[in-house]
């Protein structure tokens, strides 16, 4: 047999009931939470992030102007391509022109000759003016003129002679006129040329005339003329 402890029922009946889930009074109290590493290091990661944005927007602003800058030269180079195309078209179709009224100039020549000769009559005349207003719309110019200066770039003398009416070599007759489209010369005009006699005085009406003056001025300071 067991003894029973005197009072220790009762002590147990005295004590109050505590709820199991109840902290106790002898429980140490808890601290408090600190904060943990990923929340303290949070700044350090929105500067990389920001930075690396950054870095990114100037890799793209780069890439941008390096574009542009293509683009740019692209469409110069274009524009150069453009012109330069036009220049040549323009130039094919001046020397397609050219070639073609060249093969015509002995057809004109005939009919200068004809022209000349009073031949250029009925139906001939009406084909022969229809042909030089065909040739004038397409640029194609006659020059050479009787008494105009020689000058070799657009003139092919044929034919040489001495005149005392010239002061310079001078185009005496249009053998042949000269044709050109624009400023470019296709046959030169074939003439015949005089120069001034050898030895004659070749001052000219101007020149005459100013000395002319200077010998009357010279008179009259000298008192003029001496009388014999």
């Amino acid at each position: 047999m067991t003894e029973e402890t005197p009072g220790f029922d009762e002590q147990q009946s005295q004590q109050p009931d505590v709820p199991s889930g109840a902290p106790s009074d002898d429980a140490e109290p808890k601290a408090a939470p600190t904060p943990s590493a990923e929340e303290g290091a949070a700044p350090a990661g929105d500067t990389g992030q920001d930075a690396a944005l950054v870095a990114q927007l100037d890799q793209t602003r780069t890439a941008l102007g390096e574009r542009t800058a293509d683009l740019q030269r692209l469409q110069a180079e274009f524009q150069n391509y453009r012109r330069r195309v036009e220049r040549d078209r323009i130039a094919v179709k001046e020397i397609a022109v050219a070639n073609l009224l060249t093969e015509l100039l002995p057809v004109l020549d005939d009919v200068g000759r004809a022209r000349e000769h009073g031949e250029l009559v009925g139906g001939f005349k009406s084909v022969a003016e229809s042909l030089e207003t065909i040739i004038a719309k397409m640029g194609l110019q006659q020059f050479g003129k009787e008494g105009e200066p020689f000058d070799p770039t657009i003139h092919e003398a044929l034919m040489h002679s001495y005149a005392p009416d010239v002061t310079e070599t001078t185009c005496v007759a249009i053998l042949q006129p000269g044709y050109r489209i624009g400023e470019r010369t296709i046959r030169p005009a074939r003439v015949a040329v005089a120069e001034p006699q050898p030895g004659a005085q070749t001052v000219k009406p101007a020149e005459e005339s100013s000395e002319a003056k200077a010998d009357t001025a010279e008179d009259k300071e000298s008192g003029g003329p001496e009388e014999g």
